[in-house]
Parts: structure tokens; sequence; C-alpha cells
């Protein structure tokens, strides 16, 4: 005999999950953080010898000196966590992610979305134990990474917090499109946000909201990484982009675009998008429109670095095996994402952390923090606001990229301040989300709050 559970899990299978509320997580045990140095407010000189309090899951309070449980009013059995010789800082932000991708392009033929997430999964773990406890996935297939995010969100596997875009929006043929397969396998392979024409476009946007989706991504450009042959510039006409960027505005969404060329760049910022990804093209002229008008550049470095930057380092890399035609649009890319992050840093263009994770190894997100500091002529701390407090106000992102009163308890430490050494964001050993400690002494928790969700004991099915 079913019991209420079961019924209950059912019912909301049939009438979607807002017909039965599900219960909220309880919230973690408050924890006092004592920390050795505390960047509460990125871009501030950091606080030395500071008590950080966390209750439900946000910080309650910053308290100087290392204060205990009776002094700020809470239970006697309150956990201290001693950081008293680390650099406590907020986590970090990574504003462009691929937690589904799984390297072989042959595997989205032969395996179902479900397996995709949960290669997503395993990703996200990585990702959050590296330090990053926000980010944007901008592209995923169906509600691969939709699905993970809301698993996330209700505890039912670890990972960071994410926005996603699901499917990008492309023009037929575009960067998102299929390419390199016989007609009727192409057609078969289904891509949800292909879209041509002001109409279709704005529909295209409106489906993916309707989907779920946090942010919307934009294909203004040909990519180095598809096999089509058709050159890194611009795709989508100036009518389809102000079709695109009004709607995703009107629905409260951001808008950002994927752009290498000079011509896609200026057309997204002649349609008011939030923030370009890449932008390795983009000139000084372009640099200054952006900076005119506040629109961000995500501008992904490390994975250049990673699969080489030179024509010899890409022949022996990671994509040395690539179409040859996606091979040669990756040698063409050499030195210039340096280049553009060196000049968008000195004509004050507004840069926030991405990393275009999934073309390099999830978990190395890190690195590109590096590039800023050792490229791209910023300082240490410029590059700690890039992929902080500058990252969430580029996404739109509230409650995180600070450790002020108010905010989540995103926290991460390191045994050396990245002020003094940035190659300390490599070293992550403590990592704390919304007040759930993920990992401490270099060693995973895993999991440490009820899901949100009802199960029951498989005896109970028959």
């Amino acid at each position: 005999m079913m019991n209420r559970r079961i019924l209950r899990t059912a019912f909301a299978c049939i009438l979607g999950t807002a017909a039965l509320p599900l219960p909220a997580i309880a919230a973690p045990p408050p924890s006092i953080i004592h920390a050795g140095q505390l960047l509460e407010t990125p871009g501030k000189a950091p606080l030395k010898n500071a008590t950080l309090v966390v209750v439900e899951g946000k910080v309650k309070d910053v308290r100087p000196g290392f204060v205990d449980a009776a002094a700020l009013g809470l239970p006697a059995d309150t956990k201290v966590i001693d950081l008293t010789r680390m650099f406590v800082m907020p986590g970090f932000i990574d504003l462009h992610v691929h937690l589904s991708g799984a390297g072989d392009r042959g595997l989205t033929l032969r395996k179902p979305d479900t397996y995709f997430a949960l290669v997503g999964a395993k990703n996200a773990n990585t990702t959050l134990m590296a330090g990053f406890t926000t980010v944007r996935d901008l592209g995923s297939t169906g509600y691969t990474v939709l699905g993970l995010r809301d698993a996330i969100k209700d505890g039912l596997v670890p990972g960071p917090k994410i926005l996603a875009s699901g499917d990008p929006i492309s023009p037929t043929d575009g960067h998102a499109d299929n390419h390199g397969y016989r007609e009727e396998v192409m057609a078969a392979m289904i891509r949800r946000g292909v879209c041509d024409g002001a109409d279709g476009c704005r529909k295209a946007v409106r489906d993916a909201v309707k989907r779920g989706a946090d942010v919307i991504k934009v294909m203004a450009s040909g990519g180095t990484l598809d096999e089509s042959d058709a050159p890194t510039d611009k795709q989508f006409t100036d009518e389809e982009l102000q079709a695109i960027a009004e709607t995703a505005h009107s629905l409260g969404r951001k808008v950002t675009a994927h752009a290498h060329g000079k011509d896609a760049i200026d057309a997204c910022v002649r349609a008011n998008f939030d923030s370009i990804e890449h932008g390795m093209w983009a000139d000084a002229e372009t640099l200054k429109a952006m900076k005119a008008k506040g629109i961000w550049l995500v501008p992904t470095v490390w994975p250049i670095d990673y699969v080489g930057d030179t024509p010899e380092k890409v022949r022996n890399g990671p994509l040395r095996n690539l179409p040859p035609v996606s091979l040669a649009k990756v040698m063409r890319l050499g030195k210039q994402p340096k280049i553009l992050v060196h000049m968008a840093h000195q004509i004050g263009t507004k840069i926030a952390l991405g990393t275009d994770a999934g073309v390099y190894p999830h978990g190395q997100n890190a690195h590109e923090f590096i590039e800023y500091v050792e490229n791209g002529g910023m300082t240490p701390m410029e590059s700690l606001v890039a992929g902080t407090s500058d990252a969430a106000l580029a996404g739109g992102i509230k409650g995180v990229g600070s450790l002020e009163p108010g905010m989540d308890a995103d926290v991460v430490a390191m045994a050396v301040s990245p002020l003094d050494d940035i190659k300390a964001v490599l070293d992550v050993p403590f990592v704390m989300r919304d007040g759930i400690v993920f990992k401490q002494g270099g060693l995973e928790q895993g999991l440490q709050q009820e899901a949100r969700i009802d199960t029951f004991d498989v005896q109970d099915a028959y």
C-alpha cells in the first residue's frame, strides 16, 4: 500500500513542483570563523585578526579580534573554525563555464541528457573544491545544467551556485548550430536556440526563459572550436541582436554574447548587451565604446594559454586532433587574449572573470586570476575584485562577491595571501558555500544538510 510520501511524490511529478512546494532545506548550524586576514570587501584592505559570524547561511557580523560564542550571543556549542593562519575572502566567481561538456563530441550522439547531467555534477564538485562558489554556465543541451542547478540548490549534490543559460541562441549554421554531419543526422539533433529573423529570435529568447534560463547566451559571431568554415565574424543581423537584447531585458534577464570579431562585438554594443565573452579582436575603439556604455568584458585568457598560444604549442597540445578547419582558427588566436586583456585594463573597460571551463580541465579556473596579473597589468587586488565583487556585478548576482553582513556565507581560505602571491589562489584548502563547509584542511567534506526532497525506503515502493 502506497504511503502518503509516495502519493505526494507522484502528484508532484504529475502536477509539477509548483503545485506542491518542497520543504525548505534546514539552515546549517551557526558557525564562527576566526580569520588571520579577512578580505571582507574586495578592493579594500584586509582586516587582521577578525571574526566572521555565520548564521543561517549568511554573514551576520564581522568583528575585530577573535570573539567567542558567549560574546556573540550564540550557543556554547557553536562550531569555531580556526583559520587564524589563513587568508580568508569571498568565494570565487567564474562567469563562463561549461559544466556538462564531456570532451568527446561523438558522445552527444550516443548518450542521453541525463549522462551529461552527471558529467556536470562531477565537474561542478571539482569546481567547488577549487574555491569557486558561484558560476555562470553559458552553454548546455536541454535541461542538463538547468536540472543540475536545481539539484545543487536543493542539496542533492555538492557544487557551486549556478546561473545557467541552457541552449545558446544561435543563427542557422552559427557557432551553436550543428556542423559536420549528414543533413538528416543534423536534423535529428535538436538545437533549441537556433533562430533566424527578429521575430524568430524573440521567440527563441522567450522559450529559453520558459525553460528556466537565468541568463541569455548569444552566439553573435562564429567560433573557433566548431567545424564550420565560417570566420569568427558577425553572424546575426543588427535587427536580430536588437530583438534578442530587448526581449531578454524585458524578461529580466541579462544577455551576454560570444563574440570574437570586431564587427560582432560592435553590433552587440549597439544592441546594448550586458557583457561580451572572449572579445578577442576588439580594438581600442570598441573597448572605449564598451566602457562608455558600461558593458563588461569577460576575456577568457587561460584557455588559450592551456591549449597553446603558438602554432607549435597548439599542434602538440590537447587540441592537436581537432579538424583542420577548427585547428586553423585556434592557431590564429595566439597571444591575442593576453594583448586584449592588457589593452582593456589600460583603457578602463570593466573586466569580470570568466574562463570557458571545459576547454581546459575543470578545477583549473583560478589560473585566470594569474593571467590578469601576469599579462593583463592588474594588481593582485584588481584581479581578485574581477573574480568576486565585479563578477557579481557583471552577472547581476545578488548576495555574493563580498563578506559584508547580510551576504551569503561563501568563503574560501588560503595559507598564503594572494595579495602577496597571486598564485596562492591555486591552493584553496577551505571552502564554505551558504554556510556549509565543503572542504576543510584540504579534505572534501561532502554534503552536510538534508536534501530538499522527500525520499522513501525501497520496500515502500512495492
